[in-house]
């Protein structure tokens, strides 16, 4: 499926929609701001507007019903949220957190699932996207099971890494503990893991990545194969992605 690379958005699935479908729908597209800590969807609750991001980081989260919680997803600029808009779905068990403030094109879930219902194109496309989520989730819940701490965090900086310019990644320490399902000492003592081999700088809310390669080296097989699926999948390459 061969698409051509449009110009005047940041987001890979817009840029990689066919010109006759952004004419389509791209007038019920909203431009917002979307702050740290917003709650873009719930659980098991209607899903009003889906968001194709231009910058920032989303995270999505499962949470278990005694309220212990952990991420299984993050968004950029790759893709949109939530998958179940395309999906033809009104709801799903996670919930949607603005994890790095950004931009985001804003549209209606009533409208977008009208227009998948009248552009296969477009449909094809953000089908392949959800699948290209759903093997993200797969590998993370894969290495939650099998790569020790200071690889899982090597692998989900370089994820963010992927999806932000330049090499500062703003993560709290306290951010870091839930989205890995730690306690706070263990994302500490990891990030000094990381930055006595000098693959990364920590301080204060900020993570800088000072050598990419080798943290990819680092990180080993607990990243890599999401990102080959989504290059195969979409037809480009994730951000700053080096394999």
């Amino acid at each position: 499926m061969a698409y051509v690379w449009q110009s005047g958005f940041q987001n890979y699935l817009l840029r990689r929609s066919p010109q006759t479908s952004l004419v389509r729908f791209e007038t019920y597209l909203e431009r917002i701001e979307v702050p740290r800590s917003r709650q873009l969807s719930s659980p098991h609750q209607p899903m009003e507007h889906a968001y194709f991001f231009e910058s920032g980081i989303a995270s999505v989260i499962i949470r278990s019903p005694e309220g212990q919680h952990s991420e299984i997803g993050i968004i950029g600029r790759d893709g949109m949220c939530p998958t179940a808009a395309i999906l033809g779905v009104d709801a799903d068990p996670f919930s949607i957190h603005m994890q790095m403030q950004g931009e985001a094109y804003l549209i209606s879930s009533s409208v977008l699932k009208a227009v998948l219902a009248e552009d296969r194109e477009v449909h094809t496309l953000l089908a392949r996207y959800a699948q290209a989520l759903a093997v993200q989730q797969a590998y993370t819940a894969l290495s939650n099971a099998v790569h020790h701490i200071d690889e899982r965090l090597a692998r989900w900086i370089l994820m963010c890494h992927d999806r932000v310019d330049g090499e500062d990644i703003s993560l709290t320490h306290e951010f870091m503990a839930v989205m890995l399902a730690v306690r706070r000492p263990s994302v500490t003592t990891a990030l000094h893991v990381l930055e006595g081999k000098k693959l990364i700088y920590s301080e204060r809310g900020v993570v800088s990545v000072r050598n990419r390669a080798g943290l990819e080296a680092f990180a080993r097989d607990a990243y890599g194969e999401c990102e080959k699926e989504y290059e195969r999948l979409i037809g480009t390459s994730l951000g700053q992605s080096t394999i």
